[in-house]
């Protein structure tokens, strides 16, 4: 039984162990460059590592008293695809009773259709990755439209120059880590953390 909120350390070696952390040369879709890339599902290929990660996170929310006491009555939500598992992982830790992802269609984030007014419970937004927070407060908008509110935003991962308040709620993370972006490949070629490494361009 997984008892503990896992330190830093332990979650990066997870994510370095999995393959989710790599180093190398990585340019993403924003054109930045930058010597570290997340791939957040191949840690959660395994159900230990995926329990462990998910009841950290969710420790960090029950110690909420916001959120303990409205329990099991809550959604747990994710941003984008991405996240889904983290969100399902959430959920049962939990014991919450809903579940929800939001998708980008025609260049907007979105719920799936049929997600009417009062539909939704008071909302734990859960994330892979906090990298900008966008993604994040695009969600938390839909949420407000759909007459809920957000009580909770997590996420496995948070980059060091990601919003740590959405409106006056503190967002949670097992493990922060500056990833020193630089905007052209010139730039990161100069960094003390470039390499010979091919370079990769990412999606997400």
């Amino acid at each position: 039984m997984v008892d503990l909120i896992p330190s830093p350390e332990s979650v990066m070696d997870i994510l370095v162990q999995t393959g989710a952390y790599r180093k190398g040369h990585f340019q993403y879709p924003n054109g930045k460059h930058a010597s570290h890339y997340f791939q957040m599902p191949l840690a959660f290929r395994y159900y230990d590592n995926a329990r462990i990660l998910s009841v950290g996170l969710s420790r960090m929310f029950r110690m909420e008293k916001s959120i303990s006491s409205r329990l099991p009555d809550i959604s747990v939500i994710s941003p984008s695809p991405g996240g889904i598992m983290v969100a399902f992982g959430v959920r049962e830790a939990l014991g919450a009773k809903q579940i929800y992802w939001a998708e980008m269609e025609d260049g907007k984030r979105q719920f799936r259709q049929y997600i009417g007014q009062g539909d939704v419970f008071p909302a734990v937004i859960v994330d892979d990755i906090n990298r900008s927070g966008k993604a994040i407060r695009e969600t938390i908008e839909l949420v407000r439209e759909l007459g809920s509110e957000v009580i909770g935003v997590g996420s496995i991962v948070a980059f060091e120059d990601a919003p740590t308040d959405f409106d006056g709620i503190k967002a949670k993370s097992l493990l922060t880590f500056d990833v020193n972006f630089y905007g052209s490949e010139e730039e990161w070629k100069g960094s003390r953390n470039a390499s010979d490494a091919e370079k990769e361009v990412v999606r997400f």
